[in-house]
């Protein structure tokens, strides 16, 4: 859409963002780097030599690590490759766990991240705060199911207008009372104090973000498991998204990390060595 300045000037308008979604995003920030001086002076004071053909810190640093298991620098597997692929079949995973990426996931409901979070081990998180932030005009996700069936989708739709609605007067009343009784109340607070209390008929749809740190064998974990044809749907998705991601930028240690069409229609994804 576009709207004409009284110059005459044609100048585009916003659109406002689709308020359902239906696939998740995902966003890699972070990454490692390898200390090259402090390498460099450990392998001084040892008297070793080592060098490695990856380009990728997570790489070199899970080679490091495993190679200090043994001290076996300059010996045995030339390739990253080769050292990342013996790793796997040996399943010793821990090595795998000082490769770290940090990634940011939008996109995704309330419901996907109650079990996102169910993974402890190997990973951080922050979420946005349903406290702190006006839900008014959220987004919510569609169920993978219900985008199949227009009639479906429609009345899930209704049932998410209403509660959308009706989150926003209660917010606006609980604001409003929670000023009569408690005026001396700071502003940011009263706000918080109000969405603290109307969030409770937010359904489980509502989009959320969520940053996530983990190391290579948690992120392997989580996609074995949820992006298996077993998982949610909705995981399963984002599974295939977060897997895709880092076989691109780690293809040693997720190169048997495989996206496949399944008869359902639906991607997932198939690990070759299982539990690493």
């Amino acid at each position: 859409m576009s709207e004409e300045k009284p110059s005459g000037t044609t100048v585009a308008t916003e659109q406002p963002p689709d308020p359902y979604i239906t696939r998740p995003k995902v966003y890699l920030l972070g990454r490692q780097v390898v200390v090259e001086d402090e390498l460099a002076r450990f392998l001084n004071d040892e008297g070793l030599q080592f060098s490695t053909d990856t380009p990728q810190a997570a790489e070199v640093l899970a080679e490091i690590a495993g190679r200090t298991c043994y001290m076996s620098f300059g010996k045995g597997r030339k390739s990253n490759q080769e050292y990342i692929e013996n790793i796997l079949a040996s399943k010793h995973g821990s090595v795998l766990e000082h490769a770290v990426w940090n990634l940011l996931i939008t996109g995704v409901s309330r419901a996907l991240t109650h079990e996102l979070v169910r993974h402890r081990a190997g990973f951080g998180y922050s979420q946005l705060s349903q406290r702190y932030v006006d839900e008014s005009d959220a987004r919510y996700v569609v169920p993978p199911l219900y985008q199949r069936n227009e009639e479906l989708r429609a009345k899930w739709q209704e049932t998410v207008d209403l509660l959308r609605q009706a989150y926003e007067n209660l917010a606006v009343a609980t604001t409003d009372y929670v000023q009569q009784q408690h005026p001396e109340m700071a502003p940011r607070d009263r706000r918080k104090w109000a969405r603290q209390a109307a969030r409770s008929i937010l359904p489980n749809a509502c989009e959320t973000k969520i940053f996530v740190t983990g190391n290579s064998r948690a992120w392997r974990h989580f996609l074995e498991l949820r992006g298996s044809i077993h998982a949610d749907t909705e995981i399963r998705l984002l599974a295939v998204e977060v897997g895709r991601v880092l076989t691109k930028e780690s293809p040693n240690i997720f190169h048997d990390v495989e996206i496949v069409d399944e008869p359902d229609g639906m991607p997932s994804v198939r690990v070759q060595h299982s539990k690493v």
